[in-house]
């Protein structure tokens, strides 16, 4: 075994070329067993296993310092950095994150989970290192469909105005999460086809340096390369072709399935768990296709998840033209779905609540200031969403529910998002955005007018106090409203407020004669979310109002229940305010 003797990376650097073949066999026996017991990213670290060996085995780690795009190649990296026995023992599998983090390790220099941004922060890297004199390597590794991100382009456009060393690998496995879309990955194939000496070439066309390495699963080679630039005086692309999912031939074979996945079995590569319950994903792409039928001027769109809404691959093709993948472009997205909508299209634009934050401005100046029929879906707005500190999607509501003319719903069941949906694809009068929820909860088909705006729904009317719960924590509601009524003897009034961008006043004050306290409840952040609306109402009135939602927080591999717990989110605690607030 080399691996379990890797305790830094001098210890790469006394292998032998042989030694470091054998290195990256047990480096990816390692990674598919931990994977199949907690799952991943299996196709991206596969995949990159002998360029971090090679990187480690040229550079001089921590001191030249290593930004990694998305942090999906982190696995290996982490292993040779000290951090082996948590890919080893697998009681210690949870003693690292899927991310680098400079809080982790001395060799991780930033907390990274979205794409494109390593050549910007490495970049940063050089030029602070100008500035005080330095002579470390900086190296950007970029891959993964993360080239097609802006903040990508601008990076490479400012390293020609850096004019020092920082050297930028191109991981180049001819995909991104799924495949890759866009002009600029016509140009990484005519390089892949040509062994990098087409004429035509986009790094050079910025400025850069430009080096080739057709095999990049092969160690020697990636050796040569990274040798020939390590101290570079000048910014230099090392363009990489690699094979995702290397040496595990489900992933081979299914590279987008396989991009991160879920616990497997590491002989047959079928999921331990089979979910067989519904999904909304799955479900909107089944509306959106029937919609499609009947309506050529609907267009879905995704900036490199189509799976998010339920588009595999079988579904984009149904689709057809009607399908748009812009790649990791979150800004371009949403600008371009203005731009249908204000020449006849009706685009639908399915995304993480966490990436939605990349887009704000286009938000506010492309869409919302032109006022233009665009239909947003947002997934994972919950804390029960994804865990870890780069992918919350908490944050969603303070953000978009202050940004004039949107229109952000929140169904409890899928009746009404449908409902929603259906509507705000027909309008013509407002941008709209829908949380989706997480689990799926059928409920009866609502009449409601959605045109009708901020008009909120009374599901129990009752009196002394209120509860009005947000969304998908209705159901919450409902079983703190019946606690609160066991335990009081008092009958709460149970409000849907339906839509998190405004507040229905005729209710709100209709609740002053007979209603003392009222609790908001949401699945989000506090500062600035959808309570606070509720409590400024109420600011210069008698009636208390307490907010219960999120703390603001970067929270990082949590258990949502102890979060709730933490902020007071149970039913029981929920009770307990109110008990206090009527007693």
């Amino acid at each position: 075994m080399y691996l379990e003797k890797i305790n830094s990376p001098a210890d790469v650097k006394k292998l032998s070329g042989e030694e470091m073949k054998a290195l990256a066999q047990e480096m990816r026996a390692a990674l598919i067993k931990k994977l199949s017991v907690h799952g991943g990213h299996c196709g991206p670290n596969l995949g990159m296993v002998e360029a971090v060996i090679a990187l480690h085995y040229v550079f001089n780690s921590p001191e030249d310092k290593f930004v990694f795009d998305v942090s999906h190649q982190t696995y290996c990296h982490k292993m040779l950095t000290g951090r082996s026995a948590a890919f080893l023992d697998e009681s210690k599998y949870n003693d690292v994150t899927g991310y680098s983090t400079q809080h982790e390790s001395a060799h991780d220099h930033f907390t990274i989970g979205h794409t494109s941004t390593s050549v910007s922060l490495a970049a940063g890297l050089a030029k602070g290192r100008d500035l005080r004199g330095g002579h470390e390597n900086i190296v950007a590794v970029i891959g993964d469909g993360s080239l097609s991100g802006g903040e990508a382009l601008e990076g490479l456009d400012y390293a020609y105005e850096l004019g020092t060393n920082l050297i930028i690998i191109v991981n180049d496995n001819g995909m991104s999460i799924a495949e890759n879309h866009g002009g600029l990955y016509t140009n990484l194939k005519l390089l892949r086809d040509t062994d990098g000496r087409a004429e035509c070439n986009l790094f050079k066309a910025m400025g850069l340096d430009y080096t080739f390495v057709k095999d990049g699963n092969d160690i020697e080679s990636l050796i040569a390369a990274f040798s020939a630039v390590k101290d570079s005086a000048k910014p230099v692309v090392v363009h990489i072709v690699t094979e995702k999912g290397r040496g595990y031939a489900p992933a081979v074979a299914d590279k987008e399935s396989w991009h991160w996945h879920v616990p497997f079995d590491a002989e047959t590569g079928k999921p331990r768990h089979e979910w067989d319950g519904e999904d909304y994903g799955d479900l909107t792409a089944q509306y959106l296709l029937a919609k499609m039928k009947k309506d050529p001027t609907v267009a879905a769109v995704t900036s490199g998840t189509p799976t998010v809404f339920g588009f595999w691959k079988s579904r984009r093709e149904e689709a057809g033209s009607q399908f748009i993948d812009v790649g990791i472009a979150e800004e371009h997205a949403v600008a371009l779905c203005s731009g249908i909508s204000a020449n006849g299209g009706k685009p639908v634009y399915g995304v993480y609540s966490s990436f939605i934050q990349r887009t704000y401005d286009q938000l506010s100046q492309d869409l919302c200031i032109n006022n233009n029929p665009v239909t947003i879906l947002t997934f994972a707005a919950s804390v029960y969403g994804m865990t870890d500190i780069t992918h919350l999607g908490i944050f969603d509501i303070p953000m978009m529910s202050n940004i004039p003319n949107l229109v952000y719903l929140a169904p409890a069941t899928y009746e009404e998002y449908i409902a929603m949906l259906d509507w705000s694809m027909e309008q013509r009068e407002h941008p709209v955005a829908i949380r989706v929820p997480g689990a799926v909860v059928h409920g009866e088909k609502p009449t409601k007018d959605y045109g009708v705006l901020n008009k909120y729904e009374v599901l129990q009317q009752g009196s002394d106090i209120a509860v009005i719960a947000l969304g998908a924590f209705r159901g919450l509601g409902a079983e703190a409203a019946k606690l609160i009524e066991q335990q009081t003897g008092v009958k709460p009034t149970l409000i849907d407020p339906v839509y998190i961008t405004g507040i229905d006043e005729q209710l709100l004050d209709s609740l002053k004669s007979d209603h003392r306290a009222v609790i908001t409840l949401e699945d989000g952040i506090l500062d600035g979310g959808f309570g606070e609306k509720i409590a400024r109402f109420y600011g210069d009135s008698d009636v208390k109002t307490v907010n219960l939602g999120l703390k603001k927080q970067f929270l990082d591999c949590y258990d949502p229940a102890e979060v709730l717990r933490d902020c007071g989110l149970t039913t029981e605690q929920i009770a307990q305010r109110a008990v206090q607030l009527i007693s």
